[in-house]
């Protein structure tokens, strides 16, 4: 039960402000983040974490979800074309790709598949493996939906445009799962080698996923270099193999090999 509202004052407004901007901050570095962390983070009971997070959601600064809040940016931003329209966007590249990813699959594996439309590919053909799937894509779904590949769908916020789940839920899910090989997409990496998303709710469990790898592999046809982005998802230094095209930019990929991944181009 929440505790009872109390009398406010001009101290008070001012530290309840103090802490919005830090659980703006937050939000704009991980795009999701739960009460309970943040309750944590600033000291302050859960009641008080909820209450904040409903003044700011009334206010239109973020959005709640059952568990915590996320960004205004997880909607569809303004231009955001459709999962659908995506998917045709290079597609032979996409198929090339997917096809040298399932050569990194064993039988028995657990394998996590990110939200993208070449992961949807990866899935595709992995229908009649004997694996397990875990994901947060139900364009990954439809593609298990029949076949023998067992799957574990991580639920959470429903993003409707790009068929996935997201939030605070979504990223706690993926805290108790040690995939075998994790694929990962992203929007862009840039010459640093930074791997970048342009949806900062995407980006917080692009994170995760890659922060309990065991074998972290990157799909990324040459577009995507350096390709857009804003929220940083990892590092080239941190993937242990990149599946990408040949015009992709080799002092970038570098930064890959050099701290000892592998990189296969199709």
């Amino acid at each position: 039960m929440d505790e009872p509202e109390t009398h406010t004052t001009p101290s008070t407004r001012m530290i309840a402000r103090q802490r919005d901007d830090r659980i703006l901050a937050v939000l704009r570095s991980d795009g999701s983040v739960s009460a309970q962390q943040l309750a944590g983070m600033l000291h302050v009971s859960p009641s008080t974490i909820r209450r904040d997070l409903g003044r700011l959601a009334d206010e239109g600064r973020l959005h709640r979800v059952h568990g915590g809040a996320y960004v205004q940016s997880v909607d569809t931003p303004d231009g955001e074309r459709a999962f659908a329209d995506v998917a045709l966007d290079r597609a032979d590249d996409k198929e090339a790709v997917a096809t040298a990813a399932v050569e990194l699959v064993h039988d028995g594996d657990v394998v996590y598949l990110d939200i993208g439309t070449t992961t949807m590919r990866v899935a595709r053909r992995l229908r009649e493996r004997d694996v397990l799937v875990v994901t947060s894509s139900l364009a990954v779904l439809d593609q298990l939906r029949t076949g023998s590949a067992e799957v574990l769908l991580l639920g959470g916020s429903l993003r409707r445009n790009f068929e996935s789940f997201v939030g605070p839920l979504t990223t706690d899910a993926l805290r108790a799962v040690r995939p075998d090989v994790t694929f990962l997409s992203c929007t862009g990496v840039r010459p640093d080698g930074a791997v970048l998303d342009d949806i900062s709710a995407e980006a917080a469990i692009k994170r995760g996923a890659a922060e309990f790898a065991q074998a972290l592999v990157l799909l990324a046809t040459d577009a995507k270099f350096p390709g857009i982005g804003t929220f940083k998802v990892t590092d080239l230094t941190e993937v242990d193999t990149v599946i990408t095209t040949a015009a992709s930019d080799p002092a970038t990929l570098d930064r890959c090999r050099d701290a000892g991944g592998e990189v296969i181009t199709v």
